[in-house]
């Protein structure tokens, strides 16, 4: 078996990028937060019925649930303004939520700042302003480590091997590299956390249809690690193809729930957001 941990079966939860001492995901989490009685067989992270806006604006989520469970991919799509990054927002910490609540691996972290969420195993990417343009892409990758107090030449080499042409690149400036390869520096800078669960706000966007299924190959590849892939997504049917759970939102509510491929074969799913 190879010793890239991108090569296991998806779902292990053996030494890799994400869980170096073979530790179970309830042990890797750090203290913090409530922990949710008999919520160990529920999904790994939850944003459950989840109401709010910016500061003191309208509400744009509207009792709006999204969850995955470990190791799986899933993808929120809808219609432009449906409130899809939004709910990736709120999940991450980035917005009051007048109602509802969010959990990873059983424990309440509503009232975490984003900073503390990191520490409980979450890592963002945003959809811009993702990289440091000025810095090579090495030091982007060093930046990713910056909670971390242990060797991390180690997890820099799994991200190289994620992504080969990084390694090739690594002395380059990041702001010099094209945009499907700084896609690339920016999920490996995440992936430098050892994260349980990885959040893509658009990951695909401005890049050309080779360098998406190279991108969607790569995000198979994390989760087949254990990571929990949560992920906004504006090419809905290449998202769905590779996702265990979809949520199609609709003015900032749930309006579909199911597997990627049950979605795929709803014919009301297919009319309204998949262009039949």
């Amino acid at each position: 078996m190879s010793d890239n941990a991108y090569q296991n079966t998806r779902g292990n939860k053996d030494r890799s990028i994400t869980n170096p001492d073979g530790r179970s995901t309830s042990d890797a989490i750090e203290d913090g937060g409530t922990m949710r009685p008999g919520h160990a067989d529920g999904p790994f992270l939850i944003g459950e019925n989840m109401t709010g806006g910016y500061g003191s604006g309208a509400d744009i989520l509207h009792n709006c649930t999204v969850a995955v469970d470990q190791g799986e991919i899933a993808v929120i799509v809808g219609p432009n303004g449906a409130g899809k990054s939004t709910a990736m927002k709120a999940v991450f910490g980035m917005l009051n939520l007048r109602e509802g609540s969010v959990w990873i691996g059983g424990k309440d972290i509503t009232d975490l700042t984003p900073q503390a969420r990191v520490a409980q195993g979450m890592a963002f990417v945003p959809q811009t302003s993702n990289i440091f343009t000025s810095m090579t892409v090495e030091e982007n990758l060093e930046m990713g480590a910056f909670l971390r107090r242990d060797d991390i030449r180690a997890t820099i080499e799994q991200v190289y091997e994620l992504f080969p042409i990084l390694k090739d690149k690594r002395r380059q400036a990041a702001g010099e590299l094209s945009g499907g390869q700084r896609q690339q520096v920016a999920v490996g800078r995440a992936l430098m956390t050892q994260p349980q669960l990885l959040m893509l706000d658009e990951p695909t966007a401005g890049v050309s249809p080779i360098v998406m299924d190279e991108l969607f190959d790569r995000i198979i590849e994390v989760a087949r690690t254990g990571i929990s892939i949560l992920m906004v997504e504006q090419n809905a049917r290449q998202a769905l193809e590779i996702a265990d759970k979809g949520y199609v939102l609709v003015q900032g509510r749930n309006g579909f729930t199911g597997t990627g491929q049950d979605l795929l074969a709803d014919p009301e799913v297919r009319r309204s957001f998949l262009g039949g």
